[in-house]
């Protein structure tokens, strides 16, 4: 039997789950002195290095002294909390991450609260020590109060507490001690983590908590076993969460000790492995013994709580710069995307178009650019958030919103919030001399909101939301207050057209850029939409008058990528995406059928 410890590494965005993770794994010698280790090595895929975030829960495994010790690295944003949600159900205790500045943030107590709930005791790291402004007694005080609001027992209210610097690998019981490595906070995991429970003898119970693929395997099942052993090539009864149950062979069984995956040949009760062999394997299956089945309750996954339509581009530009155009390849690459990623839901609406649903913004954000970067080619509409009915009533998700501002921009970001139906719930001056206030709005409120934040605080604000439930529909909520400025014309923009339309409104293009009917190509700075000829180019004649030839100064363009431009659009505007360029354009193009489809909005 091995010593084991399954320990999940939780906390809000940016607070230093992977650099903790990447120490773990370094000072505990699984990887050999010679090997090259990148930074935050747990981030594999290209955007979560870009952006700095965890987009998917990932597990190691690591030795230290005579134990093995599984460790998963969950994501810290809110729109990921479905995936923190099931992994927790798979460990045996947490590692809670809290910055020594921050403090709690609102995915932390979204994260603790789930953790509270399963039974599992904290072990709190507070992290960033070495930051100037960190006070790390008071984000203990306000640890302790979090827990105890959150109803803990009082096992879970003794929760031992290191402080450490993540990513100068050191932790340490007391403020005072000398900063050495990260000993102490191994020494905590193997104290405070209890063994998982279970037995090696019992019937076998298996239970699958992500998925991954395979081209040459299939679907894979990353899991935990409950109880019994598991041999590779043995036979075992997959249990579906919908009471299907489907006999097959385990025809890979892959163990994992820091990056490197490696097939096993058995394995037992307490430990997280990946089976491959079932192509129907779900998450929240259990694997049991065909002879004596005993399945596991199926898990509970969160329901998205936005959704976009994702269709082919038919504009005239469709074709030029992608690979993949077609409705076909569209949906095969959604489909498999939804092999993987069980927090989103796909729905055919038509010809080449599909309804996209998932947990927020981001969420739908970071597929639509890992689809671009693969040379797909599509257009996408602005979020809107499910709306369930529930006896009759309508109802909506409602989140809550956290966030940190200047004092002196506090007032225009409260009056911002009120017409988007927000209602405060409490307001904190923070020791840095910001302050900290809390609302619980509906999520319409927070689409296309996050950039007029921005703009109001001076970028010195920062916002942080999670879900907090659903409620009763309210009224209207404010969209966008400015109109669009839509080409007239196809043609290459011009410099001189472009430098009479700047005080219209704000540009989003440069010149040169290509434009075709009905294309976006700023902002209005009042709130009709006109249209506008950004190709028009100077009459030349051939008398020279002073004056008439000063240079044009052009105003550098507003950047827009793919979030911003989802959060700017309207209903009746669509972004094409390709491989090369994000653009905005008029869901109709033809100006007469827009006039037209307006008016028959209206009646």
């Amino acid at each position: 039997m091995q010593n084991i410890r399954n320990i999940a590494v939780i906390a809000h965005v940016d607070h230093g789950k992977t650099t903790l993770v990447d120490g773990l794994l370094q000072q505990s010698g699984t990887f050999e002195a010679h090997k090259e280790m990148a930074e935050r090595v747990m981030d594999s895929n290209d955007l979560e290095r870009e952006r700095g975030i965890t987009i998917l829960s990932k597990n190691t495994a690591i030795r230290y002294k005579d134990h093995k010790i599984n460790i998963i690295d969950t994501p810290g944003h809110a729109d990921f909390g479905g995936e923190v949600e099931r992994v927790l159900k798979m460990v045996d205790g947490v590692l809670l991450l809290v910055d020594a500045q921050e403090g709690v943030m609102p995915q932390t107590k979204f994260v603790l609260k789930k953790a509270i709930g399963l039974g599992l005791r904290p072990i709190v790291v507070v992290n960033k020590i070495d930051k100037p402004a960190a006070e790390p007694e008071r984000v203990v005080d306000e640890m302790f109060d979090l827990l105890v609001a959150l109803e803990a027992d009082e096992e879970q209210l003794d929760f031992p507490v290191l402080y450490a610097a993540a990513r100068d690998g050191y932790a340490k019981w007391n403020l005072e001690d000398e900063n050495k490595d990260l000993t102490p906070l191994f020494d905590a995991i193997l104290e405070y983590v209890p063994a998982p429970e279970g037995s090696a003898e019992n019937t076998l119970q298996i239970q699958v908590f992500t998925l991954d693929y395979d081209n040459y395997v299939g679907r894979i099942g990353v899991a935990r076993i409950f109880n019994g052993r598991v041999k590779s090539g043995e036979q075992v009864l997959l249990a579906k969460a919908d009471g299907e149950s489907v006999k097959g062979r385990i025809s890979k069984l892959i163990g994992f000790i820091g990056l490197e995956r490696m097939e096993i040949d058995e394995a037992e009760a307490g430990d997280i492995v990946a089976v491959a062999g079932f192509s129907a394997i779900d998450v929240g299956d259990t694997l049991t013994d065909p002879n004596d089945p005993q399945p596991l309750d199926p898990l509970h996954i969160e329901e998205p709580t936005l959704s976009v339509i994702f269709s082919v581009n038919d504009g005239p530009f469709a074709g030029r710069e992608g690979k993949f155009v077609t409705a076909n390849k569209l949906r095969e690459r959604l489909e498999k995307e939804m092999e993987t990623n069980i927090a989103m839901r796909m729905e055919q609406l038509g010809e080449g178009s599909f309804k996209v649903s998932g947990r927020g913004e981001l969420q739908i954000g970071i597929l639509a650019e890992n689809m671009r970067r693969e040379g797909y080619e599509f257009l996408i509409s602005r979020p809107e958030v499910v709306i369930k009915e529930e006896n009759g009533v309508r109802m909506e998700p409602y989140e809550h919103l956290v966030i940190d501002v200047p004092e002196e921009h506090s007032g225009a970001v409260i009056e911002k919030l009120g017409r988007r139906k927000a209602e405060m719930t409490s307001m904190t001056p923070m020791p840095d001399g910001t302050t900290r206030i809390e609302f619980e709005i509906p999520a319409r409120g927070l689409i296309g909101f996050r950039t007029q934040f921005l703009t109001d605080t001076k970028g010195e604000g920062v916002m942080n939301h999670s879900f907090l439930e659903y409620r009763a529909f309210v009224g209207n909520v404010e969209h966008r207050a400015n109109g669009a400025l839509i080409s007239m014309e196809n043609g290459k923009a011009l410099g001189y057209s472009l430098y009479n339309l700047q005080e219209r409104g704000v540009l989003f293009i440069k010149p040169q850029t290509e434009v075709y009917v009905g294309m976006i190509i700023g902002e209005h700075s009042r709130p009709n939409d006109i249209e506008v000829n950004p190709i028009k180019g100077k009459k030349l004649s051939n008398v020279r008058a002073s004056g008439s030839d000063d240079a044009i100064v052009l105003v550098p363009p507003r950047e827009m990528n793919l979030e911003r431009a989802l959060e700017w659009i309207e209903d009746d505007e669509l972004v094409e995406v390709t491989p090369e360029s994000i653009r905005i354009r008029k869901r109709y193009l033809d100006p007469h059928v827009r006039k037209r489809m307006e008016k028959q909005k209206k009646a």
